[in-house]
Protein backbone atom coordinates (compact mmCIF):
# COMPACT_ATOMS: atom_id res chain seq x y z
CA UNK A 1 0.00 0.00 0.00
CA UNK A 2 1.13 3.55 -1.19
CA UNK A 3 2.11 5.66 1.90
CA UNK A 4 0.04 8.59 2.14
CA UNK A 5 2.56 11.43 3.10
CA UNK A 6 -0.10 13.58 4.23
CA UNK A 7 1.38 16.61 6.10
CA UNK A 8 0.13 16.32 9.72
CA UNK A 9 0.90 18.77 12.24
CA UNK A 10 4.57 19.77 11.35
CA UNK A 11 6.42 21.53 8.17
CA UNK A 12 7.85 19.74 5.20
CA UNK A 13 9.84 20.32 2.87
CA UNK A 14 10.23 18.21 -0.46
CA UNK A 15 12.36 18.91 -3.37
CA UNK A 16 11.08 17.45 -6.79
CA UNK A 17 13.54 19.11 -9.04
CA UNK A 18 16.88 21.27 -8.56
CA UNK A 19 18.29 19.71 -5.78
CA UNK A 20 21.00 17.35 -7.19
CA UNK A 21 20.94 19.43 -10.78
CA UNK A 22 20.71 23.17 -12.14
CA UNK A 23 17.83 23.95 -13.52
CA UNK A 24 14.14 22.34 -13.39
CA UNK A 25 13.44 23.81 -9.70
CA UNK A 26 9.81 22.48 -8.07
CA UNK A 27 9.95 23.20 -4.48
CA UNK A 28 6.79 21.93 -2.23
CA UNK A 29 6.10 22.89 1.78
CA UNK A 30 3.68 20.31 3.36
CA UNK A 31 1.54 21.91 6.50
CA UNK A 32 -1.23 21.03 8.51
CA UNK A 33 -2.88 18.33 5.27
CA UNK A 34 -1.94 20.97 2.54
CA UNK A 35 1.30 21.17 0.11
CA UNK A 36 2.49 24.61 -1.18
CA UNK A 37 4.67 24.55 -4.77
CA UNK A 38 7.64 27.02 -4.81
CA UNK A 39 8.52 27.71 -8.83
CA UNK A 40 7.89 24.91 -11.64
CA UNK A 41 10.83 25.06 -13.71
CA UNK A 42 12.43 23.17 -16.57
CA UNK A 43 15.42 22.34 -18.09
CA UNK A 44 16.68 22.15 -21.62
CA UNK A 45 17.69 18.66 -23.54
CA UNK A 46 20.79 17.32 -24.18
CA UNK A 47 22.67 14.37 -25.94
CA UNK A 48 20.83 12.40 -23.01
CA UNK A 49 17.71 12.42 -24.99
CA UNK A 50 18.22 12.48 -28.25
CA UNK A 51 15.68 14.70 -30.78
CA UNK A 52 13.91 16.43 -27.65
CA UNK A 53 14.57 19.63 -26.70
CA UNK A 54 12.64 20.10 -22.80
CA UNK A 55 12.96 17.96 -19.81
CA UNK A 56 10.49 18.73 -16.86
CA UNK A 57 10.10 17.11 -13.32
CA UNK A 58 7.58 14.25 -13.01
CA UNK A 59 4.84 16.10 -10.59
CA UNK A 60 3.14 12.17 -9.87
CA UNK A 61 3.63 12.79 -6.01
CA UNK A 62 1.76 16.03 -6.10
CA UNK A 63 -0.75 15.18 -8.97
CA UNK A 64 -1.51 11.98 -6.62
CA UNK A 65 -2.59 14.89 -4.04
CA UNK A 66 -4.13 17.91 -6.07
CA UNK A 67 -6.86 17.80 -3.86
CA UNK A 68 -4.39 19.29 -1.02
CA UNK A 69 -2.18 21.54 -3.10
CA UNK A 70 -2.93 25.52 -2.62
CA UNK A 71 -1.53 27.04 -5.12
CA UNK A 72 2.30 27.54 -7.11
CA UNK A 73 4.27 30.50 -6.07
CA UNK A 74 6.73 31.48 -8.73
CA UNK A 75 9.79 33.47 -7.31
CA UNK A 76 10.86 35.13 -10.67
CA UNK A 77 10.76 34.65 -14.43
CA UNK A 78 13.73 32.41 -15.43
CA UNK A 79 12.76 29.32 -17.82
CA UNK A 80 14.26 27.19 -14.81
CA UNK A 81 11.64 28.63 -12.29
CA UNK A 82 8.23 28.80 -15.07
CA UNK A 83 9.16 27.22 -17.61
CA UNK A 84 6.73 24.10 -17.00
CA UNK A 85 3.65 26.28 -15.91
CA UNK A 86 2.00 25.88 -19.69
CA UNK A 87 2.62 22.28 -19.49
CA UNK A 88 1.04 21.32 -16.03
CA UNK A 89 -0.50 24.27 -14.07
CA UNK A 90 -3.90 23.15 -15.83
CA UNK A 91 -3.42 20.00 -15.13
CA UNK A 92 -2.61 21.12 -11.50
CA UNK A 93 -5.74 22.82 -11.41
CA UNK A 94 -4.48 25.70 -8.73
CA UNK A 95 -3.92 29.04 -8.62
CA UNK A 96 -0.51 31.00 -9.95
CA UNK A 97 1.26 33.78 -7.59
CA UNK A 98 3.71 35.84 -9.62
CA UNK A 99 4.84 39.47 -9.37
CA UNK A 100 3.72 41.74 -12.40
CA UNK A 101 7.15 40.97 -14.71
CA UNK A 102 7.16 37.67 -14.05
CA UNK A 103 3.21 37.21 -14.18
CA UNK A 104 3.42 38.89 -17.85
CA UNK A 105 5.96 36.48 -19.16
CA UNK A 106 3.33 33.38 -17.45
CA UNK A 107 0.61 35.20 -19.58
CA UNK A 108 2.51 35.45 -22.84
CA UNK A 109 3.67 31.47 -22.54
CA UNK A 110 0.15 30.25 -21.87
CA UNK A 111 -1.23 31.84 -24.90
CA UNK A 112 1.04 30.38 -27.30
CA UNK A 113 0.39 27.25 -25.68
CA UNK A 114 -3.41 27.90 -26.21
CA UNK A 115 -4.46 27.53 -22.62
CA UNK A 116 -4.26 30.99 -21.06
CA UNK A 117 -8.06 30.61 -20.11
CA UNK A 118 -7.94 27.60 -17.70
CA UNK A 119 -5.21 28.72 -15.73
CA UNK A 120 -5.98 32.03 -12.86
CA UNK A 121 -2.73 33.90 -12.31
CA UNK A 122 -2.68 36.46 -9.64
CA UNK A 123 -0.98 39.54 -9.66
CA UNK A 124 0.79 39.89 -6.49
CA UNK A 125 2.73 43.51 -6.13
CA UNK A 126 6.12 43.43 -4.33
CA UNK A 127 6.42 43.12 -0.55
CA UNK A 128 2.44 42.28 -0.48
CA UNK A 129 1.32 39.53 1.69
CA UNK A 130 -1.39 36.78 1.00
CA UNK A 131 -2.21 33.25 2.52
CA UNK A 132 -2.97 30.39 1.03
CA UNK A 133 -4.14 27.83 3.36
CA UNK A 134 -1.91 27.23 6.73
CA UNK A 135 0.94 29.66 5.02
CA UNK A 136 1.32 33.25 4.58
CA UNK A 137 3.53 34.50 2.07
CA UNK A 138 5.28 37.74 1.27
CA UNK A 139 7.37 38.76 -1.73
CA UNK A 140 10.88 39.89 -0.94
CA UNK A 141 12.90 41.38 -3.75
CA UNK A 142 16.29 40.20 -4.15
CA UNK A 143 18.98 41.22 -6.79
CA UNK A 144 19.20 38.66 -9.68
CA UNK A 145 19.87 38.47 -13.66
CA UNK A 146 16.35 39.24 -14.20
CA UNK A 147 13.63 41.79 -13.26
CA UNK A 148 11.72 40.94 -9.99
CA UNK A 149 13.78 38.46 -8.72
CA UNK A 150 12.49 37.38 -5.29
CA UNK A 151 12.63 35.57 -1.97
CA UNK A 152 9.94 34.77 -0.33
CA UNK A 153 9.35 34.81 3.71
CA UNK A 154 6.46 31.51 4.30
CA UNK A 155 5.35 32.32 7.34
CA UNK A 156 3.48 28.68 9.25
CA UNK A 157 2.42 27.69 12.82
CA UNK A 158 5.79 26.27 12.86
CA UNK A 159 8.18 28.56 11.94
CA UNK A 160 9.14 31.05 9.20
CA UNK A 161 10.68 30.08 6.41
CA UNK A 162 13.11 32.05 4.08
CA UNK A 163 13.27 30.97 0.44
CA UNK A 164 15.62 32.66 -1.22
CA UNK A 165 14.85 31.89 -5.03
CA UNK A 166 17.91 32.51 -7.32
CA UNK A 167 19.62 36.29 -6.09
CA UNK A 168 22.81 37.94 -5.13
CA UNK A 169 23.71 41.43 -3.47
CA UNK A 170 24.30 44.30 -5.66
CA UNK A 171 25.06 47.79 -4.59
CA UNK A 172 24.78 49.22 -7.74
CA UNK A 173 21.50 47.64 -9.37
CA UNK A 174 20.48 48.72 -12.57
CA UNK A 175 17.10 47.02 -12.32
CA UNK A 176 14.39 47.39 -8.82
CA UNK A 177 15.60 48.05 -5.22
CA UNK A 178 16.46 44.44 -3.46
CA UNK A 179 15.80 44.42 -0.14
CA UNK A 180 18.58 46.09 2.01
CA UNK A 181 20.86 44.68 5.03
CA UNK A 182 18.69 47.10 7.14
CA UNK A 183 15.50 45.08 6.07
CA UNK A 184 16.81 41.86 6.08
CA UNK A 185 18.74 42.09 9.60
CA UNK A 186 14.99 42.87 11.11
CA UNK A 187 13.37 39.73 9.26
CA UNK A 188 16.26 37.63 11.09
CA UNK A 189 15.99 39.29 14.31
CA UNK A 190 11.80 38.38 14.32
CA UNK A 191 13.67 34.59 13.76
CA UNK A 192 14.15 32.61 10.69
CA UNK A 193 13.27 28.78 11.42
CA UNK A 194 14.94 27.65 8.11
CA UNK A 195 16.81 29.25 4.91
CA UNK A 196 16.09 27.06 1.93
CA UNK A 197 19.09 28.98 -0.57
CA UNK A 198 20.64 28.48 -3.73
CA UNK A 199 23.80 26.67 -4.08
CA UNK A 200 24.53 27.26 -8.04
CA UNK A 201 27.66 29.78 -6.92
CA UNK A 202 29.32 28.26 -3.74
CA UNK A 203 32.56 27.70 -5.13
CA UNK A 204 33.09 31.21 -5.98
CA UNK A 205 35.61 32.67 -3.37
CA UNK A 206 34.74 36.28 -4.72
CA UNK A 207 31.37 38.27 -4.58
CA UNK A 208 29.52 37.91 -7.70
CA UNK A 209 29.82 41.65 -9.04
CA UNK A 210 27.53 44.21 -9.79
CA UNK A 211 25.41 44.97 -12.67
CA UNK A 212 27.01 48.67 -12.53
CA UNK A 213 30.63 47.79 -12.84
CA UNK A 214 29.46 45.49 -15.59
CA UNK A 215 28.22 49.17 -17.53
CA UNK A 216 31.73 50.00 -17.06
CA UNK A 217 33.14 46.96 -18.84
CA UNK A 218 31.34 46.83 -21.60
CA UNK A 219 31.78 51.02 -22.13
CA UNK A 220 35.14 50.76 -22.07
CA UNK A 221 35.16 47.38 -24.28
CA UNK A 222 32.97 49.13 -26.99
CA UNK A 223 35.18 52.06 -26.93
CA UNK A 224 37.74 49.88 -27.65
CA UNK A 225 36.62 49.18 -30.94
CA UNK A 226 35.71 52.85 -32.45
CA UNK A 227 35.29 52.41 -36.40
CA UNK A 228 34.39 48.00 -36.22
CA UNK A 229 30.86 46.08 -35.46
CA UNK A 230 29.93 45.23 -32.15
CA UNK A 231 27.77 42.76 -31.35
CA UNK A 232 27.05 41.67 -28.06
CA UNK A 233 25.80 38.55 -26.29
CA UNK A 234 23.47 38.00 -23.20
CA UNK A 235 20.76 36.17 -22.05
CA UNK A 236 17.72 37.62 -23.13
CA UNK A 237 16.06 37.75 -19.60
CA UNK A 238 18.60 39.79 -18.47
CA UNK A 239 16.94 43.24 -18.20
CA UNK A 240 19.28 44.95 -16.21
CA UNK A 241 22.00 43.87 -18.84
CA UNK A 242 19.68 45.27 -21.65
CA UNK A 243 19.25 48.83 -20.03
CA UNK A 244 23.32 48.61 -18.92
CA UNK A 245 23.56 47.95 -22.92
CA UNK A 246 20.95 50.78 -24.23
CA UNK A 247 23.01 53.16 -22.07
CA UNK A 248 26.27 52.03 -23.51
CA UNK A 249 24.94 52.55 -27.08
CA UNK A 250 23.78 56.14 -26.17
CA UNK A 251 27.09 56.84 -24.70
CA UNK A 252 29.30 55.54 -27.41
CA UNK A 253 26.71 57.16 -30.26
CA UNK A 254 26.17 54.06 -31.72
CA UNK A 255 22.25 53.10 -32.69
CA UNK A 256 20.69 49.76 -31.20
CA UNK A 257 19.65 46.66 -33.51
CA UNK A 258 18.23 43.48 -31.29
CA UNK A 259 18.29 40.12 -33.23
CA UNK A 260 16.52 37.10 -31.37
CA UNK A 261 12.86 36.88 -30.71
CA UNK A 262 13.05 36.29 -26.97
CA UNK A 263 15.06 39.60 -26.87
CA UNK A 264 11.59 41.43 -28.21
CA UNK A 265 9.75 39.50 -25.73
CA UNK A 266 11.65 40.90 -22.82
CA UNK A 267 11.96 44.10 -23.88
CA UNK A 268 7.95 44.24 -24.57
CA UNK A 269 7.43 42.93 -21.35
CA UNK A 270 9.68 45.05 -19.97
CA UNK A 271 9.06 48.40 -20.81
CA UNK A 272 4.69 47.14 -20.43
CA UNK A 273 6.20 47.03 -16.36
CA UNK A 274 7.91 50.21 -15.88
CA UNK A 275 11.64 48.91 -16.77
CA UNK A 276 13.77 49.84 -20.01
CA UNK A 277 11.55 53.20 -20.26
CA UNK A 278 14.50 55.33 -21.63
CA UNK A 279 15.86 52.40 -23.58
CA UNK A 280 16.43 53.28 -27.31
CA UNK A 281 14.46 53.24 -30.02
CA UNK A 282 15.85 49.94 -32.05
CA UNK A 283 16.66 49.90 -35.84
CA UNK A 284 15.87 46.84 -38.42
CA UNK A 285 18.76 44.62 -39.75
CA UNK A 286 18.74 46.01 -42.92
CA UNK A 287 19.65 49.43 -41.56
CA UNK A 288 22.02 48.24 -39.60
CA UNK A 289 23.71 46.86 -42.81
CA UNK A 290 23.94 50.08 -44.31
CA UNK A 291 25.01 52.05 -41.18
CA UNK A 292 29.11 52.92 -40.80
CA UNK A 293 30.85 49.96 -39.40
CA UNK A 294 31.37 51.74 -36.08
CA UNK A 295 27.80 53.25 -36.03
CA UNK A 296 25.92 50.27 -34.68
CA UNK A 297 25.52 47.98 -31.59
CA UNK A 298 23.85 44.93 -31.89
CA UNK A 299 22.76 42.65 -29.31
CA UNK A 300 21.74 38.77 -30.26
CA UNK A 301 20.82 35.95 -28.43
CA UNK A 302 22.65 32.90 -29.15
CA UNK A 303 25.46 33.33 -26.51
CA UNK A 304 25.17 29.41 -25.22
CA UNK A 305 25.57 28.06 -29.17
CA UNK A 306 21.85 27.39 -29.48
CA UNK A 307 21.52 26.37 -33.17
CA UNK A 308 18.95 28.19 -33.77
CA UNK A 309 19.70 31.33 -31.98
CA UNK A 310 20.69 34.82 -33.99
CA UNK A 311 24.46 34.43 -33.31
CA UNK A 312 24.97 30.91 -34.27
CA UNK A 313 23.18 31.88 -38.07
CA UNK A 314 25.42 34.86 -38.01
CA UNK A 315 28.37 32.36 -37.84
CA UNK A 316 26.80 30.76 -40.44
CA UNK A 317 26.17 33.52 -42.53
CA UNK A 318 22.92 32.83 -42.90
CA UNK A 319 21.43 35.89 -40.78
CA UNK A 320 20.55 39.10 -42.38
CA UNK A 321 23.10 40.28 -40.32
CA UNK A 322 26.62 39.62 -41.02
CA UNK A 323 29.96 39.96 -39.79
CA UNK A 324 33.28 40.69 -41.08
CA UNK A 325 36.71 40.67 -40.43
CA UNK A 326 38.17 42.76 -37.34
CA UNK A 327 34.06 43.12 -36.45
CA UNK A 328 33.71 41.96 -32.63
CA UNK A 329 31.53 40.18 -30.53
CA UNK A 330 31.73 40.26 -26.82
CA UNK A 331 30.15 37.19 -24.68
CA UNK A 332 28.41 39.20 -22.02
CA UNK A 333 27.61 35.93 -20.36
CA UNK A 334 28.83 32.92 -18.90
CA UNK A 335 28.87 29.51 -20.21
CA UNK A 336 26.21 27.29 -18.53
CA UNK A 337 28.34 23.72 -18.23
CA UNK A 338 27.18 21.30 -20.97
CA UNK A 339 27.14 23.74 -23.57
CA UNK A 340 31.15 24.29 -23.85
CA UNK A 341 31.36 22.37 -26.87
CA UNK A 342 28.07 24.12 -28.63
CA UNK A 343 29.91 27.77 -27.82
CA UNK A 344 33.42 26.37 -29.02
CA UNK A 345 31.69 25.36 -32.53
CA UNK A 346 30.09 29.18 -32.75
CA UNK A 347 33.17 31.16 -31.52
CA UNK A 348 35.56 28.70 -34.37
CA UNK A 349 33.21 29.74 -36.91
CA UNK A 350 33.53 33.06 -35.94
CA UNK A 351 36.71 32.64 -35.55
CA UNK A 352 37.42 31.76 -38.84
CA UNK A 353 35.73 34.83 -40.75
CA UNK A 354 38.74 37.24 -38.41
CA UNK A 355 35.36 38.00 -36.07
CA UNK A 356 37.12 39.20 -32.66
CA UNK A 357 35.53 37.59 -29.75
CA UNK A 358 35.94 39.11 -25.85
CA UNK A 359 34.82 36.96 -23.16
CA UNK A 360 34.45 37.16 -19.35
CA UNK A 361 38.03 36.40 -18.58
CA UNK A 362 39.54 38.68 -20.53
CA UNK A 363 37.20 41.94 -19.76
CA UNK A 364 34.76 42.73 -16.52
CA UNK A 365 31.66 42.44 -18.80
CA UNK A 366 29.63 39.94 -16.91
CA UNK A 367 28.62 39.41 -13.56
CA UNK A 368 27.05 36.18 -11.89
CA UNK A 369 23.34 36.24 -10.61
CA UNK A 370 24.14 34.03 -8.22
CA UNK A 371 25.91 34.79 -4.45
CA UNK A 372 29.53 33.55 -4.20
CA UNK A 373 30.67 32.41 -0.79
CA UNK A 374 31.09 36.34 0.84
CA UNK A 375 27.64 36.79 -0.22
CA UNK A 376 26.15 33.74 1.42
CA UNK A 377 27.98 34.55 4.47
CA UNK A 378 26.47 37.97 4.59
CA UNK A 379 23.25 36.65 4.61
CA UNK A 380 23.70 34.09 6.90
CA UNK A 381 24.84 37.00 9.68
CA UNK A 382 21.68 38.67 8.43
CA UNK A 383 18.94 35.99 9.03
CA UNK A 384 20.62 34.10 11.69
CA UNK A 385 18.34 31.14 10.61
CA UNK A 386 18.09 27.80 12.56
CA UNK A 387 18.68 25.17 9.52
CA UNK A 388 20.21 25.83 6.34
CA UNK A 389 18.49 23.91 3.60
CA UNK A 390 21.14 23.96 0.83
CA UNK A 391 18.99 23.82 -2.84
CA UNK A 392 19.68 24.81 -6.65
CA UNK A 393 22.57 23.13 -7.31
CA UNK A 394 24.30 19.97 -8.36
CA UNK A 395 24.99 17.62 -5.39
CA UNK A 396 28.84 19.05 -4.77
CA UNK A 397 27.10 22.70 -4.66
CA UNK A 398 24.71 21.80 -1.96
CA UNK A 399 26.86 19.59 0.04
CA UNK A 400 29.37 22.44 0.02
CA UNK A 401 26.90 25.11 1.14
CA UNK A 402 25.98 22.77 3.81
CA UNK A 403 29.84 22.95 4.91
CA UNK A 404 29.75 26.72 4.76
CA UNK A 405 26.58 27.20 6.65
CA UNK A 406 27.78 24.89 9.42
CA UNK A 407 31.09 26.79 9.60
CA UNK A 408 29.51 30.15 9.34
CA UNK A 409 27.78 29.85 12.91
CA UNK A 410 24.48 27.86 11.57
CA UNK A 411 23.12 25.11 14.30
CA UNK A 412 21.82 22.87 11.86
CA UNK A 413 22.25 22.16 7.84
CA UNK A 414 20.51 19.69 6.44
CA UNK A 415 22.02 18.00 2.88
CA UNK A 416 18.61 16.85 0.90
CA UNK A 417 18.32 15.66 -3.09
CA UNK A 418 15.09 15.23 -5.55
CA UNK A 419 12.48 12.73 -3.39
CA UNK A 420 13.44 13.57 0.34
CA UNK A 421 11.03 14.36 2.40
CA UNK A 422 13.03 16.97 5.28
CA UNK A 423 10.46 17.73 8.42
CA UNK A 424 11.88 21.54 9.30
CA UNK A 425 9.69 21.10 12.78
CA UNK A 426 8.64 20.38 14.95
CA UNK A 427 11.73 18.33 16.64
CA UNK A 428 15.16 17.75 15.50
CA UNK A 429 15.13 18.78 11.33
CA UNK A 430 16.13 15.61 9.10
CA UNK A 431 14.79 13.06 6.56
CA UNK A 432 11.55 11.79 7.38
CA UNK A 433 11.15 9.75 4.07
CA UNK A 434 12.39 9.52 0.16
CA UNK A 435 9.57 9.33 -2.52
CA UNK A 436 9.89 8.32 -6.02
CA UNK A 437 11.04 11.34 -8.67
CA UNK A 438 11.90 11.39 -12.42
CA UNK A 439 11.87 13.37 -15.21
CA UNK A 440 9.45 13.82 -18.10
CA UNK A 441 10.36 15.16 -21.57
CA UNK A 442 8.84 16.89 -24.40
CA UNK A 443 9.39 14.60 -27.19
CA UNK A 444 7.32 16.62 -30.72
CA UNK A 445 3.94 17.56 -28.88
CA UNK A 446 4.34 14.73 -26.13
CA UNK A 447 5.30 14.60 -22.95
CA UNK A 448 6.79 11.14 -22.05
CA UNK A 449 8.99 9.06 -19.27
CA UNK A 450 12.53 10.21 -19.62
CA UNK A 451 13.66 6.60 -19.47
CA UNK A 452 10.97 5.34 -21.43
CA UNK A 453 11.28 2.79 -24.55
CA UNK A 454 11.51 5.66 -27.05
CA UNK A 455 14.23 7.51 -25.84
CA UNK A 456 16.20 4.44 -24.72
CA UNK A 457 15.45 2.94 -28.14
CA UNK A 458 16.64 6.38 -30.01
CA UNK A 459 19.39 6.07 -27.79
CA UNK A 460 19.91 2.76 -29.31
CA UNK A 461 20.24 3.31 -32.47
CA UNK A 462 22.36 6.38 -32.08
CA UNK A 463 24.59 4.08 -30.76
CA UNK A 464 24.57 1.02 -33.18
CA UNK A 465 22.05 1.73 -36.10
CA UNK A 466 18.83 -0.30 -37.41
CA UNK A 467 18.95 -3.30 -39.46
CA UNK A 468 15.78 -4.25 -41.42
CA UNK A 469 14.67 -7.81 -42.15
CA UNK A 470 12.02 -8.08 -45.34
CA UNK A 471 10.96 -11.94 -45.59
CA UNK A 472 8.81 -12.61 -48.49
CA UNK A 473 6.24 -15.51 -48.92
CA UNK A 474 9.19 -17.94 -49.82
CA UNK A 475 11.56 -17.41 -46.59
CA UNK A 476 13.84 -15.15 -49.28
CA UNK A 477 15.17 -12.39 -46.97
CA UNK A 478 16.11 -8.72 -48.01
CA UNK A 479 18.51 -6.90 -45.28
CA UNK A 480 18.96 -3.32 -45.02
CA UNK A 481 21.65 -1.93 -42.88
CA UNK A 482 21.66 1.65 -41.48
CA UNK A 483 23.83 3.93 -39.79
CA UNK A 484 26.40 0.64 -39.85
CA UNK A 485 29.84 1.74 -40.54
CA UNK A 486 30.18 -0.49 -43.70
CA UNK A 487 30.99 2.19 -46.41
CA UNK A 488 32.20 -0.02 -49.59
CA UNK A 489 31.89 -3.59 -47.88
CA UNK A 490 28.02 -3.05 -47.37
CA UNK A 491 26.90 -4.80 -50.00
CA UNK A 492 29.28 -8.08 -48.89
CA UNK A 493 27.56 -7.54 -45.70
CA UNK A 494 24.02 -7.63 -46.74
CA UNK A 495 24.72 -10.96 -49.33
CA UNK A 496 26.05 -12.89 -46.06
CA UNK A 497 23.36 -11.79 -44.02
CA UNK A 498 20.70 -12.67 -46.27
CA UNK A 499 22.34 -15.81 -46.73
CA UNK A 500 22.84 -16.29 -42.77
CA UNK A 501 18.92 -15.16 -41.93
CA UNK A 502 17.23 -17.75 -44.92
CA UNK A 503 19.90 -20.57 -43.58
CA UNK A 504 18.76 -19.68 -39.69
CA UNK A 505 15.37 -20.23 -40.71
CA UNK A 506 16.14 -23.22 -42.68
CA UNK A 507 17.36 -24.82 -39.58
CA UNK A 508 14.02 -24.52 -38.07
CA UNK A 509 12.20 -27.85 -36.86
CA UNK A 510 8.14 -28.94 -37.60
CA UNK A 511 5.87 -26.48 -35.78
CA UNK A 512 8.91 -23.49 -35.83
CA UNK A 513 8.64 -23.15 -38.99
CA UNK A 514 4.73 -21.41 -38.55
CA UNK A 515 5.31 -20.10 -35.18
CA UNK A 516 5.68 -16.18 -35.69
CA UNK A 517 7.79 -15.92 -32.90
CA UNK A 518 10.01 -18.15 -33.76
CA UNK A 519 10.65 -17.27 -37.05
CA UNK A 520 11.10 -13.31 -36.56
CA UNK A 521 13.56 -14.27 -33.34
CA UNK A 522 15.82 -16.92 -35.69
CA UNK A 523 15.46 -13.97 -38.56
CA UNK A 524 16.63 -11.19 -35.74
CA UNK A 525 19.55 -12.97 -34.38
CA UNK A 526 21.24 -14.02 -37.44
CA UNK A 527 21.07 -10.34 -38.99
CA UNK A 528 22.48 -8.91 -35.69
CA UNK A 529 25.43 -11.46 -35.70
CA UNK A 530 26.24 -10.76 -39.07
CA UNK A 531 26.01 -6.98 -38.42
CA UNK A 532 28.56 -7.71 -35.53
CA UNK A 533 30.58 -9.66 -37.51
CA UNK A 534 30.95 -7.06 -40.17
CA UNK A 535 30.82 -4.12 -38.24
CA UNK A 536 31.54 -4.64 -34.59
CA UNK A 537 28.03 -3.54 -33.75
CA UNK A 538 25.15 -4.94 -32.49
CA UNK A 539 22.18 -2.83 -34.27
CA UNK A 540 18.53 -3.12 -33.54
CA UNK A 541 16.89 -6.08 -35.83
CA UNK A 542 13.49 -5.19 -36.65
CA UNK A 543 11.94 -8.06 -39.09
CA UNK A 544 9.26 -8.01 -41.35
CA UNK A 545 7.30 -10.90 -42.64
CA UNK A 546 5.56 -10.47 -45.89
CA UNK A 547 1.87 -11.73 -46.52
CA UNK A 548 1.61 -14.97 -47.23
CA UNK A 549 5.02 -16.57 -45.58
CA UNK A 550 2.63 -17.84 -42.40
CA UNK A 551 -0.49 -19.25 -42.59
Amino acid sequence: MKKDFTPENELLFLALGGSGEIGMNVNLYGCDGKWLMVDLGMSFGSNEYPGTELVFADLEFIEERRADLVGIVLTHGHEDHIGAVPYFAAELGVPLYATPFTADLIRHKLAETGNAGEVELNVIDTQDSFALGPFDITYVPLAHSIAEGNALVIDTPYGRVFHTGDWKLDEEPIIGEPASEDELTELGDSGILALVCDSTNVFNPQPSGSEGAVYKGLLEEVRRHTGRRVLVTTFASNVARLQTLGDVARATGRQLCVAGRSLDRIIEVGQANGYLQNFPDTIDFAKAMDLPRGNVLIIATGGQGEARAALARIAEDTHQISLESGDVVLFSSRQIPGNELAIGRVQNRLAERGVVMVTDRQSEIHVSGHPGRPELQALYSWLRPEILIPVHGEIRHMQEQARLGLSSGIAKAVFQKNGDIVRLAPGKPGKLAEVRTGRLILDGDIIIPADGEAITMRRRLARDGIAIVVLDHKAKAQVTGIGLPLDEDYAEFVTEAEADVEAALARLKGGQRKDREAVIEAARLAARRAAQRWSGKKPQVKVVLTEGLLP
